[in-house]
This record gives structure tokens, sequence and C-alpha cells, in this order.
């Protein structure tokens, strides 16, 4: 595969590795040692990543970064997890009851607004120099702080109890295992990010989007 020596390249990151490993891949195929990304993707989900290869682009990761982000996510409600996601412990609510279709769509419909969000335990938040997730794994509480982001659109897919799929379009730092979280407590049923793919950054698109072929993350 041919990339650039220096732009910008849109990647269809896999489930699997990390952010890193995927600019690692890129280094590797380029021989450019400046490269970077915009917008973090946890290993468990997918989609499109921006990678920035060379001086001139690194030097815009900041744009880039404040574009609004679209996510097609599926929740799992009835449990929730030590990381908001699939990847965590799990623990199931006590006699969680079904919740109705109706009450679904008010609930989406009563997020799409600013509010503080509280990032997740197991998240990549620097306390005094450290990562909360690295805190989080030593039985520690970071101690992290709300931080003021906004959902501009939330379009349910599919509802089946106990999974619900929907589209959403929010600002830059926004967590959507928070958001899945904020759901399941806001429905007092508890809920879990079980899947997540970013469908677009601003006008950037996945189906403008390379695939490479990167190994899994070694466990």
């Amino acid at each position: 595969m041919q990339l650039p020596k220096s732009g910008m390249v849109l990647i269809n990151k896999p489930v699997g590795p990390t952010s890193h490993d995927i600019v690692a891949r890129v280094r590797r195929l380029t021989g450019i040692k400046r490269i970077g990304h915009a917008g973090t993707l946890d290993p468990f989900a997918s989609g499109l990543l921006i990678i920035l290869i060379g001086r001139e682009w690194t030097r815009r990761q900041a744009e880039f970064l404040n574009l609004s982000k679209t996510y097609e996510t599926t929740i799992m409600f009835g449990a929730t997890s030590n990381t908001d996601d699939i990847t965590g412990i799990i623990t199931p609510s006590l006699n969680p009851k079904e919740v109705q279709l109706e009450d679904i769509k008010i609930c989406l419909d009563s997020h799409c607004k600013t509010y503080a969000q509280m990032p997740p335990s197991f998240s990549a938040k620097k306390i005094k120099g450290k990562k909360a997730y690295e805190l989080a794994r030593e039985g520690i509480q970071p101690d992290l702080k709300p931080k003021e982001i906004t959902i501009h659109s939330l379009e349910l897919l599919l509802y089946t109890w106990p999974r619900l799929s929907f589209r959403t379009t929010v600002s830059s730092g926004t967590y959507i295992r928070a958001l899945a979280r904020d759901i399941g407590n806001h429905l007092s049923c508890g809920a879990y990010c079980e899947t997540l793919s970013r469908t677009a950054i601003g006008d950037y698109t996945l189906a403008d989007a390379l695939t490479l072929e990167t190994p899994n993350r070694p466990t």
C-alpha cells in the first residue's frame, strides 16, 4: 500500500489494535517518524481514524481533534461494566425490568443537550501525571472532573431488549461508553457499551477510509 510522505490519511481501524498500533503501522509503511492521529479509538472500537503524516500535518492536529464525531453503537441494558464497555468486569443489575420503547425515545431526546459528562474511570485522562486507567487498575478511584460536552443528535436504529443501537453525533471529547452508562442510569437498569464504530469526523467519512492489514494487538 502506497501512503504519502506528508498529508492526511483516513484509516478504517478494525477492532483489536489501539490507535497507537495504527500509527506505528503507518510509520513502518512510510518510514516517517512524525506521525499522529486526531482522536483515539479504544481497542474494542472500530471505524474512522484520521492519521496525520509529517510535520506540516501533525501541527494541525488540534484542528482535526476539535471536529464533531459521529458513531454507531450498541449498548447492553441490565448490567454495568467497570470500564463502561464490554472489555470490563460485567456486573448484572438487580432485577432489571424491560424498558419500553417510548421510554427509550424520551431518554434519547433528553440527552440531546450540553451537559457535564463524567469521564470513565478507565480513561486516558491525566491525574497528577498519571493516567486514570493506571490508577483504576491499581484499585484506586481516580479523581476525575466532569467535562462539558454536547450531544448534537441521537437517532434510534434498533431496539430489542436488552440491546439498543443508535447513531449519535457529539462534540469532541465525548465518551460514548460514558453516554451508555448515563443512559442506563437514567433508565434505572444499568447499561454498558457493547460495540462502537466511528463513522465520521466532521465532513470526513468512513466510506472514504483505507483498510490496513494490521494484526491484533498482542495479549
